[in-house]
């Protein structure tokens, strides 16, 4: 059996520390460096001749030096000769341009996944895409895991009366994750009729569903970037008579004005997980992170053993949302 060794790159080290803990692994040696010019240097400061590698590197603000960065390492492995090279990207950055809504413009998300795949990975390994067709944009194969089991035990914990629960799609593309949320946790369906003005701006229009008044309101969506969309959601929830409105998002991208929109908004919590590292400014009151670190520490095991990824989720019904 090829040895398993884990690298992580400058993003997100603490998760990768923390996987290493869960898999009683030590974290590899490498060296990351930027010149005075911006350019990335990755030196391998172990021999990982014939090994089974995984580097944990989500391609999270700032996008371009993360994903950049990843394929180095990605290339320096290869021409070190590991077995095998697995990229764990728990974030994927340019999901959102995953095809032509217009003319003239890029399909990013399938740019980056040829450019990993040409760099050398032989496998990916993910978390709760912004698409999920962006799997098939990939010619080796992906692994996609599903945060949701984490948010849930969450919630559980919080001993909320399923009779008092709705559970609220902040919009028509994340009504299948509110189903499956509903399934597990109770409590009535309510959709946000979103309406996107640019690729910047979107308004919230109506609300479908509920009831809604003097109930605690749970969102759900894959991430958070600007806050715009859930924090005009939450307004729209507010107005309805939620009780308490509660948002949980996988990746906490938190940019430009996010935070603010949070704080003077009528959120009680945001629940994100740890896909992102995140910043300090970005640690208020009303965001706690969960790990996902014993998530990715599994399937890492489970792929290293050649198992199956899927029974991960055995005990969690309806877990492919």
């Amino acid at each position: 059996m090829r040895e398993l060794k884990i690298f992580s790159g400058a993003a997100n080290r603490v998760l990768a520390e923390d996987i290493c803990g869960f898999l009683h692994l030590p974290l590899g040696a490498i060296s990351l460096t930027t010149f005075p010019d911006g350019e990335k240097h990755c030196k391998i400061n172990e021999d990982v001749r014939g090994r089974d590698i995984f580097i944990i590197q989500p391609t999270a603000p700032p996008v371009n030096d993360n994903l950049m960065e990843l394929l180095i390492m990605i290339d320096s492995f290869k021409r070190a000769s590991a077995s095998r090279i697995t990229a764990v990207i728990p974030y994927f950055g340019y999901a959102r341009s995953d095809r032509k809504d217009e003319g003239r413009v890029p399909i990013t998300a399938k740019l980056c996944a040829n450019i990993i795949t040409r760099a050398g990975a032989d496998r990916v390994l993910t978390m709760d895409l912004h698409a999920a067709q962006i799997q098939g944009f990939f010619d080796v194969p992906v692994d996609h895991l599903y945060a949701a089991p984490v948010m849930n035990e969450h919630f559980r914990s919080l001993g909320l009366d399923p009779d008092e629960l709705a559970v609220v799609s902040p919009d028509e593309g994340s009504i299948k994750r509110a189903i499956g949320h509903v399934q597990r946790l109770g409590g009535t369906l309510a959709i946000v009729d979103k309406r996107r003005a640019s690729a910047m701006e979107t308004t919230q229009e109506n609300l479908i569903g509920g009831p809604i008044e003097g109930r605690v309101a749970l969102m759900f969506d894959d991430m958070i970037s600007t806050a715009g969309s859930i924090c005009g959601a939450a307004e729209l929830v507010k107005a309805a008579g939620a009780r308490e409105i509660h948002v949980a998002a996988t990746h906490g991208v938190f940019c430009g004005p996010a935070l603010e929109r949070i704080q003077n908004s009528p959120i009680t919590s945001v629940i994100v997980t740890d896909s992102i590292a995140l910043s300090d400014e970005a640690k208020i009151p009303q965001i706690k992170q969960l790990t996902i670190a014993p998530l990715l520490a599994e399937a890492i095991k489970r792929i290293h053993h050649d198992q199956s990824i899927s029974s991960i989720f055995a005990n969690f019904d309806g877990s492919d949302e």
